[in-house]
């Protein structure tokens, strides 16, 4: 009840405009603080990882907090910037310097970004639906194509690998 709630009042108008002003600033600093364990809303009531990249014109590295739809070993994030007509600046970061660093629940490593291409997008739609409910609110909100990421692990890096091992 508590997830479907939140899930709902996120893909709001007033919810959007606190994930964009609020949740976006504090929770990728909450989220990996806490290992994964809490966002701004509590426990997180969507699969969610920290995605850290470079910026495109600054070079300074970047966190966004996502949620995500697993495809076998990688995760599916989406430029969804919640229906707005522009998409996000970390979906331009990532086309720019795919080489990123991810962390989900108690685990952080190194992955590369693709974008999937439209074919591949339109098979794994309705799955990424089901996983993050919101994004049938976003994609009626904006007429651009909503750009989905795969993002796979950098090969060689070892599984289960703790953000504490890393630092």
């Amino acid at each position: 009840m508590y997830s479907r709630m939140v899930n709902w009042f996120s893909a709001t108008k007033a919810g959007s405009f606190l994930v964009k002003h609020f949740a976006a600033h504090v929770d990728p600093v909450l989220f990996r603080a806490t290992g994964g364990r809490f966002t701004s809303t509590g426990k997180p009531t969507l699969p969610m990882l920290t995605l850290t990249m470079r910026g495109r014109k600054s070079g300074r590295l970047r966190s966004v907090q996502l949620a995500f739809h697993g495809d076998a070993d990688d995760y599916l994030v989406v430029a969804s910037a919640m229906g707005q007509a522009r998409h996000p600046d970390w979906r331009y970061n990532l086309e720019a310097n795919p080489d990123v660093e991810v962390q989900v629940r108690g685990e952080r490593f190194r992955a590369r970004a693709t974008a999937l291409e439209d074919e591949e997008k339109a098979r794994l739609w309705p799955a990424i639906k089901t996983t993050i409910p919101q994004m049938a609110t976003y994609e009626k909100r904006t007429d651009r194509n909503i750009r989905v990421f795969r993002i796979r692990r950098v090969a060689g890096e070892p599984p289960g690998l703790t953000s504490s091992a890393r630092e």
